[in-house]
């Protein structure tokens, strides 16, 4: 055992080090910093694990991206037999596999979100969207609001409250930012010269901030008077992570376009969507190729997210999320109250929670100290104060109870040691 575990450790450090060598040394130290310097194996259901054969409780999900659990038996079952019935598909052309789960998304939908352009990334679904918006309304200018992220490509990062966008010179122009929140900065940036307003409705990286239903339902109105379009980012906060199908129903608002991210799959497969409304799709009726994506609509994938958009359906983890998720909130918001030295405030909706700390230091020791007690949690990248708790929506009630104790011992220990 003793010799096994010596192999799985220098496993370990080699590949951090060819890590620091070929990519990035401040990559490593900021693993380190956090303590996800460890390589992941054993992951199912709610949990991963370590090299050195610990057990974790993963509350980071990839960013929220294993809704339904690490490696969900039915959708990696699916994924099996659609090995041997298709392959990738040509792009550009038809497929039953594409209309199939364009037709199946849909349904699933709330209100009349009918169409579909596939994605592989989040980033390059905003970047469609802009497009579209821009071509649809024959206008440039976007407007989107302070601490969002969108992505890494160039209308998304464009967009993105993103530290270092100075270092990659100028970006897409015609871009405003206004605060968050502030209905009168919107009602004078919204205007004749607008293509869309751009927001995530709730910012999971930015202390999962949202608004009262009220600002959603002001933007709408003056997206419909001045003929911009509204566009919702529910990468993180889609697929019923904060106790509905899409955080948008509770604002009382539906966009024009929304991006849903990788938890169409669960995971499983990168895939990500822009999904319009009808009206929108009359600009792609005259120019049918303003957008292309080699993997976009990936057959196989699109078998996949089929077989997840059944597990959503069969399962409703919103429910879950839900009742669950204020528990959790409520377990949470009570430790901030006894530990206001270490943790500010908690807010969040469902299962995207977020713990606001003294300082960013604080925020990775918490996610550090966190290792050591069976969690994974990671911190926000527009706010590194926070860290953020985004489980599979299938955790049960003695896993949130477990959640509650190892932030309880942890934030004791923080405390004895400051």
């Amino acid at each position: 055992m003793k010799r096994s575990a010596v192999k799985k450790t220098v496993a370990r450090e080699d590949i951090l080090r060819d890590a620091g060598r070929v990519f990035s040394e401040s990559y490593v130290k900021m693993l380190c910093a956090k303590g996800h310097d460890f390589l992941e194996q054993g992951y199912e259901g709610s949990y991963t694990g370590d090299s050195e054969g610990k057990r974790l409780l993963d509350c980071y999900t990839s960013g929220g991206v294993f809704n339904l659990g690490r490696k969900n038996p039915s959708i990696i079952q699916r994924f099996k037999k659609a090995i041997y019935e298709t392959d990738q598909g040509n792009f550009v052309m038809p497929s039953q596999e594409k209309a199939l789960l364009a037709h199946r998304i849909a349904g699933f939908m709330p209100g009349n979100l009918d169409c579909v352009l596939f994605g592989v990334t989040r980033g390059e679904s905003m970047d469609a969207a802009c497009k579209l918006a821009r071509g649809f309304t024959a206008r440039s200018r976007l407007v989107t609001v302070d601490g969002g992220c969108y992505g890494e490509s160039g209308f998304a990062l464009s967009l993105s409250d993103r530290a270092g966008r100075e270092q990659f010179g100028r970006l897409i122009p015609d871009v405003e930012v206004i605060p968050f929140g502030d209905i009168e900065a919107a009602e004078n940036a919204i205007g004749a010269k607008t293509a869309a307003v751009v927001m995530e409705p709730m910012q999971a990286e930015n202390h999962c901030r949202s608004a009262d239903p009220g600002y959603y339902q002001q933007i709408r109105t003056l997206c419909d008077a001045s003929g911009a379009r509204l566009i919702f980012d529910e990468t993180q906060s889609g697929f019923g992570r904060t106790g509905t199908r899409f955080f948008f129903e509770q604002t009382g608002v539906q966009p024009d376009i929304l991006i849903v991210g990788e938890a169409i799959t669960s995971g499983i497969f990168p895939m990500t969507a822009m999904v319009f409304t009808p009206e929108l799709k009359g600009f792609f009726d005259i120019h049918p190729l303003i957008h292309l994506c080699t993997f976009g609509g990936h057959d196989l994938g699109c078998m996949v997210a089929l077989k997840a958009l059944d597990e959503y359906d069969r399962i409703e983890p919103w429910e879950n999320a839900r009742s669950l998720g204020d528990r959790l909130i409520e377990d949470l918001g009570g430790l901030a109250g006894n530990y206001p030295d270490l943790l500010s405030s908690v807010s969040g909706k469902g299962l995207l929670i977020s713990l606001k700390f003294s300082s960013r230091d604080a925020a990775e020791g918490f996610c550090r100290a966190l290792r050591v007690e069976g969690l994974l949690m990671n911190t926000g990248k527009v706010d590194p104060s926070t860290v953020v708790i985004r489980p599979s929506l299938l955790i049960t009630s003695e896993e949130v109870s477990g959640i509650v104790e190892a932030v309880t011992k942890t934030l004791k220990g923080m405390r004895k040691k400051g």
